[in-house]
């Protein structure tokens, strides 16, 4: 029997709220700042309490955010994160998802040595094949396009070996009896490896939009036409250089706009998240 000490608990408690604290109070600050004026906000003290701006500068940060450093129209920087967000996070989950599936149930030459060149890949840091990467890009003039912000993100090796472990795990037994029922390969893939897959593949996504959401590195080399920036890049430009005045109200707006989309994201799969990753250590 676990004997209950009300002070660890009381303790544990305590350093969670503390925790929450630390992560919480500096986005709670982010969105004070985006209710008042830029001229509010550099007073001292600064406004712990929500001002009477916040329609305003929602509204010019959407719409076209006029700053000393740059003007960004977030909506549209907003509308080509998500699509890059979805494109790389589908996109991994089907190739990934086709990847194992074949190393583990198709028998061809080398199979061994194909899945450890596609696992040594996690070895490689990004900086490391991000040049050759941007000079095929580049040849193939696919710079400032959807697909070149999405296609090179979209092979992962993480993926594909967490969908390879799995399919480890399925029962052989399953297997043979979808033979003598006479499905195929990819019968026997979309109507039971699949299905046995949706937490995992919802976990996954839940990460990988996330991943694709947050990219700065690849787009900042990618892009170099405003029309193609996301998010990410559209909150540093809003960030004048030099000795020109930041509008910190309307870069808070922004940057509080950009957490909505993975937060939605989050909050809606959270169940199934959870439950992949719990299944996803079995």
């Amino acid at each position: 029997m676990v004997e209950r000490r009300p002070g660890l608990t009381v303790l544990s408690h305590v350093v969670l709220l503390l925790g929450i604290a630390i992560v919480a109070f500096p986005i709670y600050l982010a969105f004070i700042a985006s209710t008042h004026t830029r001229d509010a906000i550099l007073r001292v003290p600064m406004p712990l309490l929500p001002g009477g701006h916040m329609f305003e500068n929602y509204s010019s940060a959407l719409l076209g955010a006029d700053t000393q450093g740059a003007r960004v129209v977030v909506g549209r920087m907003m509308w080509i994160s998500l699509v890059t967000a979805l494109v790389i996070s589908l996109g991994k989950i089907a190739i990934s998802l086709l990847s194992a599936f074949a190393i583990v149930y198709f028998r061809f030459p080398f199979k061994k040595i194909v899945f450890w060149m596609i696992f040594v890949t996690l070895m490689l840091p990004v900086e490391v094949r991000i040049l050759p990467t941007y000079k095929v890009l580049a040849d193939l003039h696919m710079l400032n396009t959807y697909a070149g912000l999405t296609v090179p993100l979209i092979a992962s090796a993480t993926a594909t070996f967490l969908f390879r472990q799995f399919f480890l795990s399925v029962p052989d037994e399953l297997v043979e009896a979808a033979r003598m029922d006479g499905a195929g390969p990819m019968r026997f893939f979309k109507d039971i490896l699949v299905p046995l897959s949706q937490t995992s593949i919802a976990a996954l996504f839940v990460i990988q939009f996330i991943y694709g959401w947050n990219q700065y590195l690849w787009p900042l080399l990618a892009t170099t036409s405003e029309d193609m920036y996301p998010v990410v890049i559209g909150i540093k430009r809003m960030i004048a250089s030099g000795d020109a005045a930041v509008d910190w109200n309307l870069v808070m707006a922004t940057a509080i706009l950009a957490l909505v989309p993975p937060a939605i994201v989050v909050v809606v799969m959270q169940r199934w998240f959870v439950k992949g990753l719990v299944d996803t250590e079995k």
